[in-house]
């Protein structure tokens, strides 16, 4: 019986993870309701002159959730530690350690490091928060090569990577073709990141979609991420986070079997058949996953309605 892939680790942030500027704290709360987690950008989606105040912000807004408890304030702006990412600006020194510094006592727990490919910027990170799992986001060519290494860096818990300054770095015009498909050297640079991830039992999270108008391309992208493996996926808009979250979503059907599946297994290790194939061990690891994001899933809509009848009482 052939042995079953290593299982990423267990990295809970996800499927929808949703991107807001640093620099509007006014839509802290929203974007981490809306989502499953928020990406807070101190990076590209913030002005120079705009980021001073912006870090200000975000390590208030992390102050307050963390002693609220929750990602919601009644009187301030507020991010839960637990569900929120920071992008740091990790591809400019002097920027960098403007974050850290204002970011110290913020009890960041999530960091998405950009532009990422050299492993001693991971170590600077994590000698200023220890706390922090970092996710370096490779979005540079020299990010790909040097891939592995991030991945195997110990406060590494996923790779994530960018579509847009790929592109650009690539001396490319266009991340996707006329029909919507990402552009071939794109496919091949995530799947890299896929594979490497899970060499190194991590988790992958899938890069943001620049287009908003079709959601059919977008849930293809999504349903397909979900199927190759990567742990979530990120987004621009809060109109992507519904369409991520249905494809990650497993269908009744898919439940079903997977059910009927591990019921199936034989009380000692062997291949068996069931329903017409052959099963070992690597079907039923698939099939444990599909039940484990149901669950998941299940949960997380369970708890947005146990959220909603509070927020009724209390009115």
């Amino acid at each position: 019986m052939s042995t079953p892939p290593a299982a990423p680790c267990a990295f809970t942030l996800g499927p929808s993870l949703l991107f807001c500027p640093g620099s509007m704290p006014e839509r802290f709360g929203k974007a981490a309701a809306r989502a499953d987690a928020v990406i807070i950008d101190l990076e590209d989606a913030v002005a120079a002159v705009d980021k001073p105040a912006a870090r200000i912000d975000v390590a208030r807004a992390l102050d307050v959730g963390a002693a609220a408890g929750a990602a919601e304030h009644d009187s301030e702006p507020a991010l839960d530690p637990a569900t929120t990412l920071v992008r740091l600006n990790a591809g400019d020194p002097e920027e960098l350690e403007a974050d850290l510094q204002a970011l110290d006592d913020a009890g960041v727990r999530h960091v998405v490091v950009p532009k990422a490919a050299d492993v001693a910027v991971l170590d600077r990170l994590h000698a200023a928060m220890p706390q922090a799992g970092l996710i370096p986001q490779i979005e540079r060519p020299d990010g790909v090569l040097a891939a592995s290494a991030l991945a195997a860096h110990p406060a590494v818990e996923a790779l994530f990577w960018g579509t847009e300054d790929m592109t650009a770095a690539l001396g490319g015009t266009t991340s996707r073709a006329p029909d919507g498909a990402l552009r071939g050297a794109l496919q091949h640079i995530r799947h890299i990141v896929l594979i490497t991830a899970a060499a190194h039992g991590i988790a992958a999270v899938d890069a943001t979609s620049t287009e908003l108008r079709s959601r059919p391309r977008l849930a293809a992208d999504a349903e397909e991420a979900w199927a190759s493996g990567f742990a979530a996926k990120a987004c621009i808009h809060p109109d992507q986070v519904e369409p991520i979250r249905r494809a990650y979503m497993p269908a009744p059907a898919d439940v079903e079997r997977a059910k009927a599946l591990l019921a199936a297994v034989p009380s000692e290790p062997a291949a068996f058949r069931f329903r017409g194939e052959m099963v070992d061990a690597p079907v039923v690891a698939q099939a444990r996953r599909v039940l484990a994001r149901y669950d998941a899933g299940r949960e997380h809509h369970e708890g947005r309605g146990r959220r909603r009848r509070d927020s009724d009482e209390a009115e």
